[in-house]
């Protein structure tokens, strides 16, 4: 966040909600600016974007949290939990590993809903690994599918390395 810039605290409506926002509005601006400069490019820029902005709210999420551990991470699922839009198993959750399941993300069900498969995986499933590196860049994401995908579930594996390992 720049110092000019105020907080963002659209995540309050939900971000479920947020996203259903993004993608009408998305949608049909990513296809004309495609239509005139081509879908592929114009499709590359808004992942790139999307990306940036991920890496600086895991910054300001970090923030936020008053920290960067993984015991914050799992607290900050709260918000996208909201609204019931995921429902997740939990695996692990300690100081080295905090690994579960999303076994309904209603993200991907409004994507699908919308038409807009490929642009919820832009908005929503590209921005995971993004925001980790933001919120800390030692915690290794490993997700190996998504229900974007048409996985059954997606699988989040968190690692953070120990002391003696950190960078």
């Amino acid at each position: 966040m720049n110092e000019t810039s105020k907080p963002d605290t659209l995540n309050e409506i939900g971000v479920l909600k947020r996203r259903e926002i993004e993608a009408r509005i998305l949608a049909p601006l990513l296809q004309a600016l495609g239509e005139r400069f081509g879908r592929e490019e114009v499709l590359a820029v808004a992942r790139e974007v999307i990306i940036r902005l991920a890496r600086e709210q895991g910054r300001e999420l970090a923030q936020s949290m008053g920290g960067n551990a993984l015991a914050q991470l799992a607290a900050s699922l709260a918000a996208w939990q909201q609204d019931d839009a995921m429902q997740m198993e939990l695996l692990a959750l300690n100081e080295h590993e905090f690994s579960f399941n999303v076994t309904r993300c209603r993200y991907a069900e409004l994507y699908r809903a919308l038409g807009l498969e490929e642009l919820g995986a832009a908005l929503s499933c590209n921005r995971d690994a993004a925001l980790i590196e933001g919120f800390n860049q030692n915690i290794q994401l490993t997700r190996t599918q998504t229900i974007m995908q048409g996985a059954p579930f997606c699988d989040f594996r968190y690692v953070a390395p120990s002391s003696s390992e950190e960078k």
